[in-house]
Parts: C-alpha cells; sequence; structure tokens
C-alpha cells in the first residue's frame, strides 16, 4: 500500500469527519477534508503505509473525527447542529413556502404572506439545526419580500403603458415573496443532509 490515504484506518477516520462535518458548507467541508489529506499524507511520508502504530499516532495527534468536526463548525459560528424530528421542519418549511400563494390572494394575501415570512424566519432561527450561517441567509431570503416586492412593483409600473395594474400588483408580490421558496429548499436540503448524517454516525 503505497498511498497513505488509502489506509483502512485513515479512510475510516476521514469517512468519519466527512460524517460529522455534513451540515458545515460543502466547499468548506471539501477544504477541510483535502486539509487532513494533505496533512496525513506529509505526516507518513517517511514511514512504511503499511506501519499501523505510525498511522495511528498520526490520526491521534489529529484529534478524534468529533473534534474535528466541532472545531470547524466552532470556526463556522455555532455549536454542532442536532436535528430536530419531521414534523417540526414540516411545520417550518411550510410558513416558508406559503408566502408564494398567499402572494395570489387580494388585498389580505400580501400582508398574510408577509406574516408567514416572519414566522418561518423566527422558527429557522429558534430552530436547532440549521447553523448560524444558515439561519442569516435563510433569514435574509424569508424577509427580503419587504423590498424586492415593492421594487418588482416599481419594474412593472415602468414596463406596462397603464401603469401599476391589478395584475402587476399580483406579479410583484409572486415575484417578491420567490426568494422564500429558495430558502426553503435550501433548508430542506440542509436538514435532509443532517438527519443523514446522524443516521450513519
Amino acid at each position: 500500500m503505497n498511498n497513505p490515504i488509502e489506509h483502512p484506518l485513515v479512510r475510516a477516520h476521514l469517512a468519519a469527519v466527512a460524517r460529522y462535518t455534513a451540515p458545515l458548507p460543502e466547499p468548506r467541508r471539501r477544504e477541510l477534508l483535502a486539509d487532513l489529506r494533505e496533512h496525513i499524507e506529509v505526516s507518513l511520508a517517511e514511514c512504511d503505509p503499511a506501519d499501523e502504530a505510525a498511522v495511528r499516532r498520526v490520526l491521534e495527534q489529529l484529534g478524534s473525527p468529533r473534534r474535528i468536526a466541532d472545531a470547524a463548525l466552532d470556526e463556522e459560528g455555532g455549536t454542532r447542529p442536532e436535528p430536530e424530528s419531521r414534523g417540526r421542519t414540516a411545520r417550518t418549511l411550510v410558513f416558508a413556502v406559503l408566502p408564494v400563494p398567499l402572494s395570489f390572494v387580494p388585498a389580505i394575501g400580501p400582508p398574510l404572506a408577509l406574516a408567514a415570512a416572519v414566522i418561518a424566519a423566527s422558527r429557522v432561527w429558534r430552530s436547532t439545526q440549521w447553523s448560524r450561517r444558515e439561519k442569516r441567509l435563510a433569514a435574509l431570503l424569508l424577509l427580503s419580500p419587504v423590498l424586492v416586492t415593492p421594487l418588482a412593483g416599481i419594474a412593472a409600473a415602468v414596463v406596462s403603458p397603464f401603469g401599476l395594474t391589478a395584475t402587476g400588483v399580483l406579479a410583484a408580490c409572486v415575484v417578491g415573496f420567490c426568494p422564500a421558496l429558495l430558502a426553503a429548499f435550501l433548508l430542506a436540503r440542509s436538514a435532509a443532509r443532517l438527519r443523514n448524517a446522524a443516521l450513519t454516525a
């Protein structure tokens, strides 16, 4: 075995780090794993890759996979996220996507849509399963209709020869609340990844 990365102990260690760091943003996770591989290769360059004692020493110096993951998660601005129940996650995601259909309801729809977005952002912020970075991005997307909707309305009024029509208002509401769909997608993907990591840990 010429490549130390192919040693079963190294592969198991890196696989465990990959599982525990599932909540990290993917670029940061890839960077961390690449750094670990490089460190292991350099540390074992002068050793016989079949020397299990040497491999164990290098891995012990790195620290346990959970400790490495916790340190990386702390750097991202939070403690280890813990998965919530599927039901609680589903309710949060319902509030996140609710603004879009509500924007089709005349008169009372937009205020109700904004209220649903605020509730979704509040539930996300109180959640234990998303990192601080994910919470900030989701809150920004969920509350963006406050700015995006008026701008879309102005654009609709400028484009239309009749000014701001009822159709233009409706279109502005739909465009304004579309970022909520992106937030819901990102949150759902992150929650599923965390849940899978917890199952395989």
